[in-house]
């Protein structure tokens, strides 16, 4: 089943310069860019993205400091398509704790900081990616990055080999 997922290239993606190489991993794996560009956002743009219902599950605490790390520097906002992209790609970026992350994965490849040591410094997980994490959230989460004019439909060479 083709399917679209909101992927966030973080500020510590684009600070180490690793978006190209985590932007290429998708692309050689088969997911289309439909959707492309570069934001920043503020603090009532990223409190949209990370809901009230985060704060429900973890907390405040953790809720403020997401939306504190979003907000760090811009971002690279993507919306990839592609068969299953939703689980696959959640796959290629790996576990949302670096430590956790396999090699081979985005994370686990390009990420290292621990979730104790975070929060034992009361800092952020620096995790480089955000990655739709269910149906529900892409289609919450591309509207609110992307317009319908932003979005573009396109043939790649490789949807020839999956038709």
């Amino acid at each position: 089943m083709i399917s679209r997922s909101l992927v966030l290239l973080k500020s510590d993606a684009v600070e180490r310069s690793v978006t190209g190489e985590i932007l290429s991993r998708f692309e050689k794996a088969g997911f289309k860019i439909i959707g492309i560009k570069m934001f920043w956002a503020d603090d009532d743009f990223a409190r949209k993205h990370y809901s009230d219902e985060i704060e429900q599950k973890h907390g405040k605490e953790i809720r403020d400091r997401i939306v504190s790390y979003l907000k760090e520097g811009p971002v690279f906002a993507l919306v990839l398509e592609g068969v299953n992209a939703i689980e696959n790609i959640r796959k290629m970026v790996g576990d949302t704790y670096p430590h956790e992350a396999p090699p081979g994965t985005i994370r686990g490849d390009y990420a290292h900081i621990s979730k104790t040591y975070a929060n034992e410094k009361k800092i952020n997980v620096k995790n480089l990616v955000h990655a739709s994490a269910n149906k529900e959230d892409a289609k919450i989460e591309i509207p609110l990055w992307f317009s319908d004019s932003e979005l573009f439909e396109y043939q790649t060479l490789f949807e020839k080999h999956i038709n």
